[in-house]
């Protein structure tokens, strides 16, 4: 399996880490990439984060929620110092982070971004974010998440 930047990025911080693969041409069924991922992994959806790129005040901005919940742009604008948040363009999104849609990691992305965690994810010793890939993701430590993409945590997520 060839390595993603956001692999490289966790193998050269060093960060305990392991990798789940899963057949995302299962995403057809309208549940969307995460919870494509969830399902075949049998795996928490609090547990699963989804990486979202944003505007804050036009500003591109990474959101990441649990695949069982929905970002709440007005507490994402809140915790990123703005006034109004929307989704990014597809094209934005995919451009700056150097992924494609559904496999968009907030790990090793192109161009760092201000980048905000759902602090729902330090109630869990590991959590499950994109590896980089449709199809993989990685486990990690949240508070090692955190320090990679210098994020800030707050409550970013409506259940």
């Amino acid at each position: 399996m060839a390595a993603t930047p956001a692999v490289r990025a966790l193998e050269k911080a060093r960060v305990p880490f392991s990798l789940h693969e899963y057949d995302p041409a299962d995403g057809a069924d309208g549940h969307g990439w995460g919870g494509v991922a969830v399902a075949a992994l049998g795996a928490d959806p609090a547990q699963v984060f989804k990486t979202l790129v944003t505007r804050v005040d036009g500003a591109l901005t990474v959101a990441v929620v649990p695949v069982g919940g929905q970002l709440d742009l007005k507490a994402l604008a809140a915790a990123a110092g703005g006034r109004k948040a929307a989704m990014a363009d597809p094209g934005d999104a995919e451009r700056s982070s150097g992924y494609v849609r559904g496999g968009i990691s907030p790990l090793g992305q192109r161009k760092a971004l201000p980048t905000v965690v759902d602090d729902s994810a330090l109630a869990f010793g590991t959590v499950l974010v994109s590896a980089g890939r449709r199809g993989l993701q990685v486990e990690l430590p949240p508070a090692d998440l955190v320090r990679l993409t210098r994020a800030r945590t707050a409550a970013v997520t409506r259940w």
